[in-house]
């Protein structure tokens, strides 16, 4: 499983990259603040969601600290998507947060 950390991925978001954000942590958490740009897909409701998304597009999937995210990683990798964990997640964010 490919990998990043938060630090290279604020980077890719202050460049400008088009970036693939997926939170998949809950909406109570989400609440305290996301990524600009991130799509919200609790890590609970992926599986039914992955319709969602482009299998032609990479992913860059976010929790609190790594772990949910390397899960959601792997089941989007485990069907054919291009993805990447966010290591630290947003316990290690420093980048700008957005609010609901």
């Amino acid at each position: 499983m490919k990998s990043i950390s938060t630090d290279e991925l604020n980077d890719k978001v202050e460049a400008g990259d088009e970036l693939h954000i997926i939170d998949v942590r809950e909406t109570d958490e989400v609440e305290t603040g996301m990524i600009p740009g991130a799509k919200h897909i609790p890590l609970g409701e992926l599986p039914e969601r992955t319709g969602e998304l482009d299998p032609d597009k990479q992913y860059y999937l976010v929790c609190q600290a790594g772990g949910r995210s390397a899960k959601a990683a792997e089941h989007l990798e485990s069907n054919g998507f291009h993805s990447v964990n966010v290591e630290g997640g947003m316990s290690s964010w420093r980048g700008v947060t957005v609010y609901g």
